[in-house]
């Protein structure tokens, strides 16, 4: 459960730049916002709450920070397979969009048993997974599991939106961010990599990748970024790698965005890394003050691209 400084919502409401009247939050429906891990669902809160609309959250155990509770209007810590419970309760508090952001864990919830024993599926979480799970042909893949919710929700006439169309300023524009040009065999690593892991997304298995001299160091997995970095650490220990990260080619923004913040940079920095290239437009960077002093600390250069092209003008 990651831990941040947090604000309250009134003190958001009136010192935060997007503050609109208050007056905002009885004519508008509250947003709901299902919370996993990670800053970024408290920084979509913040947001929200910045805008004078209400939030109410469903904050996964063992997943979210308690941050926002001091954010939110009103909070409800549950279960990830509770999909029943959380339904009754957006409804409840009449609420007609909800929106994801924040990690989950699958690896440790679809293998490793604690879904069964911490997060206890009720009936509609079965019948929602039921057929991508238990079917004769199981797929578990984040797409297939996030629209099967997606759909669960819209059959309850609740929508299901990007939490970027209530933080669009958290997604990053095009350009060279932080940190010295990248070297013409960056730039080589960096164009090789993105095909590499904008064919991996096509299938669903990760959004990542780490390289060096045009050689793939690891792939991103169902174990996530970090691991990822991690064992790249364990294979390149002369350093000097890229790590690589896109959004799918059809992504969905309503979930599953490519997100980075100051926990990237300092894996990378721990494991040998000197350069983090993103895709423009399509990638969530939370904590930016963070990811850019600790970027500059580590001398970690960071790069947004609109597409590979566009890396000898970001240089």
């Amino acid at each position: 459960m990651i831990q941040r400084r947090g604000y309250g919502r009134e003190l958001i409401r009136n010192l935060m730049p997007g503050f609109s009247s208050s007056s905002n939050a009885s004519i508008q429906p509250p947003i709901g916002l299902i919370a996993g891990w990670g800053s970024f669902p408290v920084e979509v809160a913040e947001q929200v709450v910045a805008s004078g609309r209400r939030i109410c959250c469903i904050a996964i155990t063992d997943h979210a920070s308690t941050d926002l509770e001091s954010i939110c209007d009103h909070v409800k810590w549950s279960g990830v397979g509770k999909i029943g419970a959380h339904i009754r309760y957006f409804r409840r508090h009449g609420i007609r969009q909800v929106t994801m952001a924040g990690k989950l864990f699958k690896s440790e919830l679809l293998f490793q048993g604690s879904v069964w024993i911490k997060h206890c599926p009720d009936l509609t979480a079965i019948r929602t997974f039921g057929p991508c799970l238990l079917g004769n042909r199981p797929d578990s893949r984040d797409d297939s599991l996030l629209l099967a919710v997606t759909n669960t929700y819209a059959k309850q006439s609740l929508t299901i939106c990007p939490a970027t169309d209530f933080a669009p300023e958290l997604l990053v524009d095009q350009g060279h961010l932080i940190g010295t040009p990248l070297t013409p065999k960056q730039s080589r690593d960096a164009e090789f990599g993105w095909q590499v892991a904008k064919q991996m997304g096509g299938m669903d298995i990760g959004q990542s990748i780490t390289i060096k001299d045009g050689t793939v160091l690891a792939v991103e997995a169902v174990e996530g970024t970090d691991e990822c970095i991690a064992r790249t650490g364990t294979l390149c220990r002369r350093g000097g790698w890229t790590l690589v990260k896109v959004s799918k080619p059809n992504q969905d923004m309503r979930f599953d965005v490519p997100t980075i913040g100051p926990q990237t940079v300092t894996r990378v920095a721990e494991n040998g890394g000197t350069a983090i290239v993103i895709e423009a437009d399509k990638t969530i960077l939370v904590e930016r003050e963070e990811t850019f002093r600790l970027a500059k600390q580590h001398g970690i250069t960071i790069v947004a691209l609109a597409q590979p092209q566009a890396i000898a003008a970001a240089a």
